[in-house]
């Protein structure tokens, strides 16, 4: 299967990626700056997507740069923070209609990425700082998105875990940051982070939709040509090995149903073709309805409402979540361990692998048939150091063996347990 994705390296540490499939009517570009978590910058660094998409110098507030969005036929524009492995994501992106169905023969590639390099060159920056009110309005977004995650105690629960399994490395910080930092942001240091950022983060441009990327590529190439960079090299995995006795911690709160998660390392998987079949043991393990975990823990035995798995091949950790009665907690947490080991010792059916390849097969398919999702797919092989498309993955799935899998799932070793419970009532 060919790699449709073709790369290309435009500036130092910037490279620029772009596929080709004519289904579309549209085209999306994305500007992804990878950078260092870093506890002390990650908060600043966090709101700066989101000043950068008020305005820029030509149109220093939103309501100008939405009318230029307008003129480009409804073109949109997004701007986020992720993390991968270690590092953190600051993305702007937009998605416009292809040239050919501009009604007067505009050139709408040229127009949105040339609206795009302008949004991420050309910031309402003056004196060295960023607009008051815009940074004050961002900086107030950015502590309602990091407040809001313990409203969720599902994530809140796993972000704990992790905090606790991970304490000592980076990929335990988090990539909005800290909401006692976000009331130290300036105009000044989001300005500075901006420009920390242009110099040192790692650039990748994706192009994806139904158009020709050349005028957009030439576009960032010129752009970056007089930026003076230090770029970093990103390294594609960061995991580590299970050491000494499993981590426990209990944290009480007001809540009524508690949660359980078990934090896992996946030991010496390096490998892309091991790595998938450890996707498709852990999806056996808790990754879809049909998976050991929803059908023994969550139905047979009734012990949560819900149990289930996820593996993040760049860190090596599997995570088992569950809501659970505090009662049941001990036996949710046996029972999971049990089905670990019946895998381990090869207790499950040759169709449980088929149906669960076909789970994954029906998801890869979908991967395909948005632009967002396939800039995610892209991004993440391109970071991950690999050249495999979703028709890859799926090819190598239907070669995933019972052998692989049980030794995809005897790489799996306990190291964190984290509980939510319900606070103990007065006298007991």
């Amino acid at each position: 299967m060919n790699y449709p994705l073709a790369r290309e390296c435009i500036a130092p540490g910037v490279h620029f990626s772009s596929i080709t499939d004519r289904k579309f009517k549209h085209n999306r570009m994305s500007v992804n700056l990878v950078i260092n978590l870093d506890r002390d910058k990650v908060t600043n660094r966090a709101v700066v997507p989101f000043i950068l998409r008020q305005g820029t110098k030509k149109c220093p507030d939103f309501t100008k740069l939405n009318e230029r969005l307008c003129d480009l036929y409804g073109a949109s524009l997004d701007a986020g923070v992720d993390k991968f492995a270690e590092y953190q994501i600051i993305t702007l992106g937009m998605s416009g209609i292809d040239n050919r169905y501009a009604l007067h023969g505009e050139d709408m590639v040229s127009e949105c990425a040339g609206l795009l390099a302008e949004i991420l060159f050309e910031p309402n920056i003056t004196d060295g700082k960023f607009d008051a009110q815009e940074t004050a309005l961002e900086k107030q977004y950015l502590l309602d998105t990091i407040n809001a995650e313990i409203n969720d105690k599902r994530s809140y629960a796993m972000t704990r875990c992790k905090d606790i399994m991970c304490a000592d490395e980076g990929c335990s910080i988090k990539k909005y940051g800290y909401a006692e930092k976000v009331e130290q942001i300036t105009p000044e240091s989001a300005a500075e982070a901006y420009e920390e950022l242009l110099r040192v983060a790692q650039v990748e441009i994706l192009f994806e939709g139904c158009g020709d990327p050349t005028a957009a590529k030439e576009i960032f190439r010129k752009k970056f040509e007089g930026t003076q960079r230090t770029p970093i090299l990103v390294a594609s995995y960061c995991g580590r090995n299970q050491q000494g006795e499993v981590k426990q911690e209990v944290e009480r709160m007001d809540v009524k149903q508690g949660k359980l998660v078990m934090g896992f390392r996946v030991e010496g998987v390096t490998e892309y073709k091991k790595m998938n079949a450890e996707r498709i043991a852990v999806a056996l393990f808790g990754g879809t309805a049909n998976s050991l975990l929803f059908k023994n823990v969550r139905e047979k035995m009734s012990l949560c409402y819900y149990c289930s798995a996820g593996y993040d091949r760049n860190t090596g950790l599997m995570m088992v979540h569950s809501g659970v009665e505090a009662e049941n907690i001990e036996k949710t947490k046996e029972a999971v361990l049990q089905q670990l080991q019946m895998m381990q010792r090869g207790e499950f059916e040759d169709k449980d692998i088929t149906e669960t390849v076909m789970f994954m097969k029906t998801a890869l398919k979908a991967t395909t048939d948005s632009l967002g999702a396939m800039d995610s797919w892209y991004l993440t092989q391109i970071l991950g150091g690999t050249e495999v498309s979703p028709d890859g993955e799926i090819e190598l799935s239907s070669q995933v063996t019972r052998k692989d899998v049980i030794e995809a799932v005897s790489c799996i070793k306990l190291d964190t347990v984290y509980m939510l419970l319900p606070k103990e009532k007065e006298g007991e």
